[in-house]
């Protein structure tokens, strides 16, 4: 007779039901199980039994069941209890079960999972993130399948946060094409972008009960009425803007007009109460119809030093007008009775704290601190020399370009806010781009996330990529483990990560990816090791023996590929497969920025343009799941063209 094997549900709950099925999968393809059955019995004392902490009379040790995610396991051969503080760390439990049990999940997609053939083992762990907030929102080049992939992947690695910004933008940039020349442009309706896969992604975050946040750009535009839908044909002078809003707009120059003709890069006259209040009304009825979201973040135009110059704005900073909104939206928010949090940014001009008005009630904001101008040579700890904040000049501060300098200005608002915050972080925006190696960035995320002590989040949400995988995704693996757990060893991860990834051979593949990193240098790939600024933030005739030395590395490395193009398992034939390309691609950017370090600004500029139409036209179908393509090419090349927004040049 056949044995069968239950799963059972302690409630009934959509991502308890995703969590079991989830497991009922796993389980079949690690034992082939004949048969796995799935109910609700909240009575069951056998087989697996999912549920919440509370249906197993299991203390909670956090302070909030919704944000704080507590995973508890206690199984025997057969089954046992798989529980959380709420229904996603339910689901996180199955995956930790799984993890403790062998299985391992590299890349997104059945392609980047190793899933052992042997019964599962008894296992007791119990473990309260140490961050409240583990994220990942949207940016980069995807596809609408590099999202959703991704979506399941978080919570595989126990990431409860995900960041839907507008999408459009982003995925335009896939769709275009623009360095295949063997693929041409794809058709992406704004409709479907905006409206579809919007939904879409929020109902498959949902699914895994992640929570979402959103943080958009868009308020001016909604505030005065235009169209955000309609960004790209109001930018290119398709559909006007019309008169009648333009006096709601910055003066600058003497005129009041948007940036560019951007609906997102543009600012708006403050100091004018009925800007403030249409402000403040769109965003909470936009709050109103947006349940769905956890905590929707307001911001102002998304660009820097373009504030109204008017008599009346320049009274106060641009800070002191965004608190008197947020005043007007906490007081409209408590008329309705509306509970949610707000959140705040510390982002562009608002990274100066305001200097005249105060929150009336603190406790209604959270803030994201995003260090955007930093650059990535230091973390931040208790060693860290913390200078005085540079001063606020309208539309002409300095950019406060390392991570103390930023921290400096935070501080100031530390004392305006008294509720928890959270760092919004660019590692994978682009500086994953800038360390091809890996080795020196990955250590970087580590250390950016270790530092959430000492300067007070309570966790962090990177704003990048969801294609980080070039040459391998382990950035992306510490940055998740390191923000649930803030005591884990980075070398014993790396170690077990890379040899999973690479088998018997792992020693050589760091090896060689420590030498790419050696021979590129992170802060040299930033534009921080110029010898002479008024020649670029890339000249450095010193950078062309290492340089010159990756032609031979790479050579070298690729004798040892060719010898790993079939491995035991999935995960590893792709790992070697992308070191493959790996290796072309070091010993074309090499040769580029030999040139570049030694002043040959027009042959490198040539030099990229033809790489990346070569590259991405031969290498886009088979890397398209591990390399955001859109984002290779468009950081190097602004890179070679000088133009980075961290520098003052």
């Amino acid at each position: 007779m056949a044995l069968i094997y239950h799963i059972h549900k302690m409630r009934d709950d959509h991502v308890l039901s995703f969590a079991a099925e989830e497991l009922k999968k796993y389980l079949h393809m690690m034992t082939q199980w004949p048969e796995i059955l799935i109910d609700t019995d909240p009575k069951a004392t056998d087989g697996f039994r999912l549920g919440l902490l509370e249906d197993f009379g299991l203390p909670f040790e956090g302070k909030d069941a919704e944000t704080d995610d507590v995973v508890h396991i206690d199984t025997a051969e057969e089954g046992g209890i798989l529980a959380g503080s709420n229904p996603r760390s339910v689901l996180f439990a199955v995956y930790r079960f799984l993890k403790l049990n062998g299985c391992r999940f590299y890349f997104p997609g059945p392609d980047g999972e190793f899933i052992p053939q042997a019964m599962p083992t008894p296992q007791q762990y119990h473990k309260l993130a140490d961050s409240i907030r583990r994220a990942h929102s949207i940016e980069g080049g995807p596809a609408m399948e590099d999202v959703l992939r991704y979506i399941d992947f978080m919570p595989k690695r126990e990431m409860n946060t995900f960041g839907l910004m507008t999408i459009e933008q982003y995925q335009r940039r896939y769709y275009n094409h623009q360095y295949n020349s063997d693929r041409p442009a794809e058709q992406l309706p704004s409709a479907m972008a905006e409206e579809q896969w919007r939904g879409l992604y929020q109902a498959e975050a949902q699914k895994r009960g992640l929570m979402i946040h959103s943080g958009e750009h868009d308020w001016v535009a909604r505030s005065v009425g235009l169209d955000v839908k309609k960004r790209v044909p109001y930018r290119d002078g398709l559909e006007p803007i019309p008169e009648e809003v333009l006096p709601y707009f910055a003066l600058r120059d003497g005129k009041r007009s948007l940036y560019n003709n951007d609906i997102y890069f543009s600012q708006l006259c403050l100091s004018q109460e009925i800007v403030r209040e249409r402000l403040a009304q769109e965003f909470v009825y936009y709050v109103e119809n947006h349940p769905q979201i956890y905590c929707i973040g307001f911001t102002l135009g998304d660009i820097s030093k373009k504030h109204c110059e008017c008599e009346e704005c320049q009274k106060m900073i641009p800070s002191d007008y965004y608190v008197m909104i947020l005043n007007r939206i906490d007081e409209i928010m408590t008329e309705k009775g509306m509970p949610n949090k707000v959140k705040t940014l510390f982002y562009s001009d608002m990274m100066f704290p305001p200097e005249k008005i105060k929150l009336n009630n603190p406790s209604r904001f959270t803030m994201d601190y995003c260090p955007i101008y930093r650059n990535y040579n230091s973390s931040l700890g208790p060693d860290s020399v913390i200078p005085e904040p540079l001063p606020y000049v309208r539309n002409a501060w300095k950019v406060p370009n390392t991570a103390e300098k930023i921290f400096s200005l935070f501080q100031g608002w530390k004392k305006v806010l008294d509720g928890p915050f959270f760092v919004y972080e660019y590692h994978f925006y682009k500086m994953h781009i800038l360390d091809p190696g890996h080795m020196t960035f990955a250590r970087r995320v580590y250390e950016d996330n270790m530092s959430n002590d000492f300067i007070g989040a309570s966790g962090t949400i990177t704003d990048g990529s969801m294609k980080s995988f070039f040459p391998n995704g382990f950035a992306d693996y510490i940055y998740a483990e390191s923000l649930l757990n803030k005591d884990v060893d980075y070398d014993k991860e790396f170690a077990e990560y890379y040899e999973g990834l690479y088998g018997a051979d792992w020693q050589i593949v760091k090896d060689y990816l420590q030498n790419i990193s050696d021979c590129f240098n992170f802060a040299y790939m930033q534009g921080t090791l110029s010898l002479d600024k008024e020649k670029g933030p890339f000249y450095n005739p010193q950078r062309l023996e290492p340089l010159s030395k990756v032609k031979a590395i790479t050579e070298e490395m690729d004798k040892v590929i060719a010898e790993h193009m079939l491995m035991p398992t999935r995960p590893q034939t792709n790992a070697w497969r992308i070191l493959r390309r790996h290796t072309e691609y070091c010993r074309s950017l090499a040769e580029i920025m030999k040139e570049k370090c030694q002043g040959h600004d027009q042959k490198a500029k040539d030099m990229t343009e033809e790489f990346f139409y070569d590259f991405t036209t031969k290498y886009d179908f088979e890397l398209e799941k591990y390399v955001d393509m859109a984002m290779l090419a468009y950081t190097i090349r602004t890179h070679i063209t000088n133009k980075i927004v961290n520098l003052e040049l």
